[in-house]
């Protein structure tokens, strides 16, 4: 992949779900418009990473500790503005998933591999639980956002950890043919 590939790839992950968020939501301006610096942090990053690929490839458990991060960070941001949209618990929900997991859905597409959500990871599974808990802490415990945020950060990535290192998954489906006797 050349430079433009990394930076758009980059790009696209960094801030795929919070544009489809805001798109689907009608949140304007799109956040990283209102923030346009989110866009000089993620190219700097990215072109970072392609000045030290070897020490990069030596570090794929951090990088799974840092998604496992982003992830619940992610979700609890999505929650965050369907709430103050005034939306319920389903769209608060749904809003914590498409914000935390479709960044990556369109960099696995991009880069012409299955979505790590549509395998078998506990993934999706995480930014849902995080996105309904945060709703609960708010709306039923009466927690401000702050520490509805915390909670639910440590709690999120705790569960993401656990089902990487315990390797919870989800049950795969298959669709093939039974043959018939």
């Amino acid at each position: 992949m050349d430079l433009m590939g990394v930076l758009f790839i980059a790009l696209a992950a960094a801030i795929g779900g919070g544009s489809i968020r805001d798109v689907l939501f009608g949140h304007y301006p799109l956040t990283w418009v209102k923030h346009p610096e989110y866009i000089i942090v993620v190219c700097i990053a990215a072109l970072l990473t392609t000045l030290i690929p070897k020490v990069i490839a030596r570090l794929e458990k951090l990088f799974l500790v840092l998604d496992a991060l982003g992830l619940v960070v992610f979700a609890v941001i999505g929650a965050e503005v369907a709430l103050n949209a005034g939306y319920g618990v389903i769209l608060v929900v749904c809003a914590a998933v498409i914000t935390a997991v479709f960044g990556g859905v369109l960099r696995d597409i991009f880069c012409g591999i299955v979505p790590l959500v549509f395998r078998k990871e506990l993934y999706a599974g995480v930014a849902i639980v995080s996105g309904l808990l945060y709703y609960c802490l708010i709306n039923l415990a009466h927690l401000s956002a702050y520490n509805a945020s915390i909670i639910v950060i440590v709690a999120g990535f705790t569960l993401r950890l656990l089902a990487i290192y315990y390797k919870l998954s989800l049950p795969i489906f298959s669709y093939e043919e039974t043959p018939k006797t």
